[in-house]
């Protein structure tokens, strides 16, 4: 269900969303002053991890491949090794740190302008489509791009057509591939098909996407099984598989985000003259957590607490943990949902969800009120139409882009 006024879905009035503004400002204000030594060691440790991680997979496939008796081990263990390190790089460490999250340490080598991460899409357009976009207008039918990542149906409100009962092979292609379809998500391929981008702009992204899924490709198929003389094809095999694991792991966590039951969809009368105080609620309205142990929080990037990460992108993801509680006890002070669950379930409701809407309205119940309109197609916004982003968002600007070529 999408809805058009946060403060009526939710019961509050004008003056209650004003104070929730101000309390979860007092949360950030805390955090802020309390970012430390303890905060840097810990993003520092993450770092020397996952380059272990990397050095220990290539090795073992390097080396234990080499013998009859250790290549199947060898093979499963490097692979292993890899696939955590390439999670670990591009949830926890690439993804947090290009939202800002550590460039109050001022180093160089951990900021948010210059880390380029271990995946296809460059840094720049992934700021831009996630950070901007995405973090913006969160959950807004016709704004966010990342509801159904345009290949997807993934709300009432969107027109059905016959393309989309093909969703379920569609789901399956985009999980396995992941990382090539974020590297082409910031193209908005809706916007291409309708002749609505900017040829220029196009060709400066293509170009910019052809470079970095070229070294990647490089990387992991063309320099390091080689180096394994007779055993390439173990090596090479291996870099497959250890992808599709990251590639599988981070569908579903990011999946898991913002498509569960009890995360809502907007209109886009909603973000007319929406307050700060209003943007924090459609976060927590818009997100969903799942429930979980330290390391599968760390290995999905802290987006275990997704709802947290949406009200303050930018604030380290270790603090996420003591944040969380006392966004629980606002949103019980506030009487406001705050959806969360075991990962498993969180993800079966969202393939649910995907499956459902594969079929026209009328095929499917609900548990929630039919849209108040007819289904429609939600015409994607470009940058000119969108409002201007919020600080907290992270530094990307696209004049910024441009000048670096």
């Amino acid at each position: 269900m999408a809805i058009s006024d946060v403060k009526e879905y939710a019961h509050l009035t004008e003056e209650e969303v004003d104070q929730l503004g101000r309390e979860l400002d007092a949360i950030r204000a805390e955090i802020e002053e309390s970012r430390g030594e303890s905060d840097a060691a810990y993003i520092n440790r993450m770092i020397r991890v996952q380059r272990a991680l990397a050095a220990a997979g290539r090795v073992t496939l390097l080396v234990g491949t080499q013998f009859k008796e250790t290549r199947k081990p060898a093979w499963v263990l490097g692979a292993g090794l890899l696939g955590l390190h390439k999670i670990l790089e591009n949830m926890e460490i690439g993804h947090n740190v290009m939202h800002g999250q550590w460039d109050w340490m001022n180093d160089p080598e951990i900021h948010s302008s210059n880390w380029e991460w271990d995946t296809a899409q460059p840094a720049e357009q992934w700021k831009h489509s996630h950070n901007y976009i995405h973090h913006q207008f969160t959950n807004v039918l016709g704004y966010d791009n990342d509801i159904g990542y345009g290949i997807l149906r993934m709300a009432r409100e969107q027109k059905w057509s016959p393309y989309n009962l093909g969703q379920p092979i569609y789901n399956s292609l985009l999980a396995t591939l992941f990382e090539w379809g974020v590297a082409l998500h910031d193209l908005d391929i809706e916007r291409i098909r309708k002749g609505e981008k900017d040829p220029k702009e196009m060709k400066r992204q293509l170009k910019q996407i052809f470079r970095k899924g070229r070294n990647q490709v490089l990387k992991d198929y063309v320099v390091y099984p080689p180096l394994a003389g007779k055993q390439w094809k173990s090596v090479l095999t291996a870099n497959v598989a250890a992808n599709i694991t990251r590639n599988l792991w981070s569908y579903m966590i990011i999946f898991c985000g913002h498509f569960p039951d009890g995360a809502v969809h907007f209109t886009e009368e909603e973000i007319e003259d929406e307050t700060r105080a209003e943007w924090y609620l459609r976060q927590i309205l818009g997100s969903a957590n799942f429930e979980g142990g330290r390391m599968l929080h760390v290995l999905s990037g802290s987006l275990g607490f997704q709802i947290e990460h949406h009200i303050f992108p930018d604030l380290p993801s270790n603090r996420y943990p003591e944040i969380s509680e006392k966004v629980q006890a606002l949103a019980a002070k506030y009487d406001i949902p705050y959806t969360t669950g075991p990962l498993y379930r969180q993800y079966g409701q969202a393939l649910r969800t995907i499956l459902k809407l594969s079929l026209p309205n009328s095929w499917t119940s609900s548990d929630q009120p039919e849209p108040p309109t007819p289904p429609h197609d939600r015409k994607r916004r470009g940058d000119d139409e969108r409002p201007s982003r919020r600080t907290e968002l992270g530094g990307w600007s696209r004049s910024h882009s441009e000048a670096r070529g």
